[in-house]
């Protein structure tokens, strides 16, 4: 298994770019940079289909993505928080509840 178990964005774009070049192949890649092929292809069209942003947004769309990252992490927090609070209810509430 790789040891960056949570790449980085400069690690994924790099990857991608290489595999865009055509230089190696993707089997190639993922044996070099000890990821699934499978990876190298999701880098690789994520950068394809926002390659065209990059011009219409400049670098706006870098800080609104960093901006969305936070907020989806946040959002993840507070769902898992919610998730054990409310297991937690229902073990309470249980004896109750058939009543």
């Amino acid at each position: 298994m790789s040891k960056r178990r949570n790449h980085d964005a400069v690690f994924k774009a790099r990857v991608a770019l290489e595999a865009l070049k055509g230089e190696r192949t993707v089997s190639e890649l993922a044996s070099a940079y000890e990821v699934h092929p499978t990876m190298i292809h999701q880098w690789k069209k994520a950068v394809l289909e926002g390659a065209a942003g990059i011009f219409e947004r400049g670098s706006k769309a870098a800080a609104t993505a960093e901006i969305a990252e936070d907020t989806v992490r946040d959002l993840h927090a507070k769902i898992g928080e919610l998730a054990v609070a409310n297991d937690f209810l229902a073990r309470k509430l249980k004896p109750w509840a058939g009543k």
